[in-house]
């Protein structure tokens, strides 16, 4: 729980960022790193393989 020190308030790093990470934000990085790699793919068959 936050405290109050010198006129400032203390939380730790978690409460400050109001929730624990989770799996979703390394889902998301992959999904978006798959979605890059597969753009790239399609930029390379188009413009290099005709």
């Amino acid at each position: 729980m936050a405290k109050i020190e010198g006129g400032h308030i203390v939380e730790t790093a978690t409460e400050a960022r109001g929730a624990e990470r989770g799996p979703t934000v390394r889902n998301v990085l992959a999904a978006g790193i798959g979605l890059v790699v597969a753009a790239f793919v399609v930029v390379y068959i188009v413009y290099f393989a005709a």
